[in-house]
């Protein structure tokens, strides 16, 4: 029963990111996606109870991954923890690839919708938080030079924001997840050599 659910979960999921990245949130209704996914409108409403509901679902479920890779890094010295994160790079890179009208449909709703924007800031702010403490040990541990550690992780969040969306817009353009692992490693070697010296 339980193998069921979750399958029928996955058809929702799978049917809406279709749908919003084809036709966009508003003009994909609930019906359409329960026509595709070939569901009962009961069936989705048991698991997900609006369609805003469902589409913050999916935002939820790709920030997943990037939580999961910060939470693998927490017991790391901070030039370990930052180094763990890019082992994320691949997955994030290419889910995100594969969904460019699907971020683009999370940016242009969040202008729109108060719960949205809600919804989709507060990665933001968590991320900001989180590094802004990671660097703050960075510097306390001795392995960092003393820079401003809330402006450092806006630096990083920016960075990544900005990989994110060069990747999407011109996915050619460069070998992204190489790119994103070299800055990652030309900041590290920045902050760690000015300590050295």
């Amino acid at each position: 029963m339980q193998q069921r659910s979750e399958e029928t979960r996955a058809k929702i999921i799978s049917s809406a990111i279709k749908l919003f990245s084809t036709r966009g949130f508003n003009t994909a209704s609930v019906d359409d996606i329960c026509k595709d996914a070939e569901i009962s409108k009961g069936a989705f409403y048991h698991h997900f109870e609006s369609k805003q509901a469902l589409f913050l679902a999916l935002l939820d479920g790709w920030l997943e991954t990037i939580d999961t890779a910060i939470e693998a890094a927490k017991d790391k010295t901070v030039p370990e923890t930052f180094l763990q994160m890019t082992e994320a790079f691949p997955y994030i890179f290419a889910t995100a690839g594969e969904g460019l009208p699907m971020f683009l449909e999370f940016w242009l709703q969040a202008s729109r919708d108060e719960k949205i924007w809600q919804a989709s800031i507060k990665p933001y702010r968590r991320y900001h938080k989180h590094f802004t403490a990671l660097i703050k040990k960075g510097v306390d541990e001795g392995s960092f030079v003393d820079v401003d550690p809330e402006l450092t992780a806006r630096m990083i969040v920016s960075m990544a924001m900005g990989l994110l969306l060069q990747s999407l817009l011109d996915p050619k353009g460069a070998k992204w997840e190489k790119t994103a692992r070299e800055i990652t490693t030309m900041m590290m070697d920045t902050l760690l050599r000015k300590n050295e010296a």
